[in-house]
């Protein structure tokens, strides 16, 4: 998300939405946006916080201006796909104001879900994974473990990793196998580091619908076109969101 001006009025704008079988971990570097849910919720999020929503079998939010903040807005939203085991429960939402950090001379590292060195974040998680942001200011060798894979998504400055150079806005990719990664950054970047264990099975994603098969994708199209009460109501100003039938519906024969 962003960099991008927003005004007190006009942040993010993104009006209500669903989604299912999904997790949005919402992470700002810059600036402050207001998530409100058809769970009730209505939380003010900032940088160095975390807002993490559970879909399981359907919630909708928005993401909003404060009406307090202008200047510069800037994140990432992360998609965790839900298991099994949990993509069919209730939706819930939790806020976390604080996140436990490791601290070395060349970086800072904070440890969004999961753990990192013996860091462990309180935020949930329903697969054995871990999600860092790395401010990386010179050498440093990363730990890895080795039934990970993992992805390095570059959001300021340059990484170079393994003698491959990422710019922002790039992401780089590692198959299991791994001890360790060497890293190294001048002056400095940022960047998310995610990784876990490869997931259970394959997924089908369409629109802000995480399924299994086209059918599921279909009933969470239709439930959310007919308002019947899956993804419960938000209190938003913004319209609601509205999209295209999936395009298989449109194919001929």
């Amino acid at each position: 998300m962003g960099p991008a001006a927003v005004t007190k009025e006009h942040g993010l704008d993104i009006g209500p939405h669903p989604h299912t079988g999904l997790q949005t971990l919402t992470w700002l570097v810059n600036g402050e946006a207001v998530h409100r849910d058809s769970l009730g919720t209505e939380q003010l999020l900032a940088p160095g916080q975390l807002n993490l929503m559970t879909a399981g079998m359907g919630v909708s939010h928005a993401e909003e201006a404060t009406g307090q903040y202008e200047g510069t807005l800037q994140g990432i939203q992360l998609w965790i796909a839900q298991p099994e085991i949990t993509r069919h429960l209730d939706a819930a939402f939790e806020h976390h104001l604080a996140l436990p950090r490791l601290e070395t001379p060349s970086l800072d590292a904070t440890v969004l879900v999961g753990e990192f060195e013996g860091v462990v974040s309180a935020a949930r998680r329903d697969t054995d994974h871990v999600g860092l942001e790395l401010v990386v200011r010179g050498p440093t060798t990363l730990p890895l473990e080795r039934d990970y894979e993992y992805a390095i998504i570059v959001l300021e400055g340059i990484l170079l990793v393994r003698d491959e150079v990422l710019e922002a806005g790039h992401l780089g990719y590692l198959a299991p196998g791994g001890d360790e990664l060497f890293v190294d950054a001048s002056p400095f970047a940022r960047a998310m580091m995610l990784g876990g264990v490869p997931f259970e099975s394959d997924v089908v994603m369409w629109w802000n619908f995480v399924a299994r098969n086209r059918e599921e994708l279909d009933e969470a199209f239709d439930s959310w076109r007919s308002d019947d009460g899956r993804f419960g109501t938000v209190g938003s100003s913004l319209a609601r969101i509205e999209t295209p039938a999936p395009y298989w519906r449109h194919r001929s024969g």
